[in-house]
């Protein structure tokens, strides 16, 4: 790893008061390393860890995952019940999900217009609206 992107790990856990150990600034610099933002799985994350040469758990990547999106660095998009995505970019967008290599990314927000939303029950607020938009390749 660089020492660039060391540096915007560290910088990263900083913003999210989050200590930097060793796991952390690991998986910290493989995801805003390089400035650009990530979906990623954290299976996938796992695997770019491995690749790296270094050693982290799949349950510590899980476990940091979650740490990173209770500290406001990440958020979990869901696509069905089984897979989630973890993504850098932590405003208000869109997704497009291609079921074919079941690949996430930001969608375009232009032309989206959700004109309301259902009332929701007493004692509780909406605190996320996720848009995924399911693709598949024409045949």
């Amino acid at each position: 790893m660089t020492p660039q992107a060391l540096e915007r790990g560290r910088n990263w856990l900083e913003k999210g008061a989050l200590r930097p150990t060793r796991q952390r600034l690991t998986l910290a610099s493989l995801l805003v390393g390089d400035g650009e933002n990530r979906h990623v799985t954290a299976e996938g994350l796992h695997d770019a860890v491995l690749d790296s040469g270094d050693r982290v758990s799949l349950a510590t990547v899980y476990n940091t995952l979650r740490a990173f999106c209770d500290a406001g660095l990440m958020q979990e998009v869901t696509v069905d019940g089984s897979r989630s995505y973890f993504d850098t970019r932590v405003d208000d967008h869109p997704h497009f999900y291609r079921e074919d290599d079941g690949t996430l990314c930001d969608a375009p927000s232009k032309g989206l217009e959700i004109a309301s939303l259902p009332s929701v029950p007493e004692g509780y607020e909406i605190a996320r609206v996720d848009v995924v938009i399911r693709l598949r390749k024409t045949r």
